[in-house]
């Protein structure tokens, strides 16, 4: 009787995920018809932006974002023009990218990215949209004032909050599928290219992918690899799986890391893939496993949205494996 937990349970989950697959199907696509669009401008037309243009890049996205915010505030929607207005009316704000469509876009950057030799982009996971934008601002805003302070003498960095897709909702049939990462993964690819034509080549770019976030940097690393601007870290914060069995699967010269915090509750996701009516449903083996190949860093006793949280031991790991300091970090 015991032998068969494994697969009794796998197959019950599987089951009802089945029913919420067909459930999500009725409900979703219903639910979202009920949310009326709120307008917005075309994104500002920036060409190729440089390290020379990048500052004229930055006021052409802050005024593109004043833009929506009064679009937004005529349509009614107070919540969406008051994030938007907040983008807006800071000069100190480093707007890399802005789209105020839809559920919106954007890129922000903190520090000097112009001169930056170590840069991190942040890639979040469900549910981040521009209504939810600055809890997302919230955790690249903790990661640069831990690098701020860590960093040796000569170090500089710079943290990009990278929400340049359209993230799928945790309730929903799209977040456990790939469709949403692949849809990502060429807008990432394209870029991580850009950002070393700001830059310069030899920057070391770490992407830190949170939770599906995974999944889009999973689909991204091999596009790196074949456009010639790998990455230096690729890091899996709180993954459900990546869509591949092992970290080699990946294509990349990337180091692979995996953390997971002891209160994360993603860990009882069943790390399973199944074909579901032609379509691939769950993301395989936990980049956690030893089968999976991934270095761990420690995260402690972190929850799934505290991984960048002031003094925790996961956002100090995080830390190092971005400033190069891997010997620092334990590879279980």
């Amino acid at each position: 009787m015991r032998g068969d937990t494994g697969p009794r349970l796998t197959a019950r989950w599987l089951r009802a995920f089945l029913a919420a697959l067909v459930m999500g199907a009725l409900v979703v696509p219903l639910a979202a018809a009920t949310r009326p669009r709120v307008p917005a401008p075309p994104p500002a037309d920036l060409g190729r932006v440089t390290a020379r243009t990048l500052d004229a890049a930055y006021a052409a996205n802050r005024a593109n974002a004043a833009e929506a915010a009064r679009m937004a505030e005529d349509h009614g929607d107070r919540r969406r023009a008051a994030v938007e207005r907040a983008m807006a009316r800071d000069p100190a704000r480093r707007l890399l990218v802005f789209d105020g469509r839809g559920p919106g876009r954007a890129a922000e950057v903190f520090g000097d990215l112009a001169d930056a030799d170590r840069v991190a982009v942040l890639i979040p996971g469900s549910d981040t949209t521009l209504d939810t934008y600055d809890r997302f601002r919230a955790t690249a805003e903790s990661l640069h004032r831990q690098l701020g302070s860590r960093a040796p003498a000569g170090s500089r960095t710079a943290v990009i909050a990278w929400l340049g897709y359209a993230t799928p909702g945790t309730v929903g049939t799209t977040v456990m599928t790939t469709g949403r990462a692949e849809q990502a993964a060429p807008e990432l690819a394209e870029f991580v290219a850009g950002l070393y034509g700001i830059a310069g080549p030899d920057t070391q770019v770490s992407l830190l992918c949170h939770s599906y976030g995974s999944v889009v940097c999973a689909r991204t690393a091999p596009a790196l690899e074949r456009a010639g601007t790998p990455v230096a870290d690729i890091v899996f914060v709180g993954s459900p799986g990546t869509g591949v069995d092992r970290a080699s699967d990946l294509r990349t010269s990337a180091r692979v890391w995996a953390g997971r915090g002891a209160g994360d509750w993603i860990a009882d996701v069943p790390h399973v893939r199944a074909d579901l009516f032609g379509t691939t449903v769950g993301f395989g083996t936990d980049p956690m496993s030893p089968a999976y190949g991934a270095r761990r860093f420690p995260a402690g006793s972190v929850g799934h949205s505290d991984y960048f949280t002031p003094g925790s031991e996961s956002l100090a790991g995080l830390a190092r494996i971005v400033l190069g300091e891997t010997t620092e970090v334990r590879h279980d």
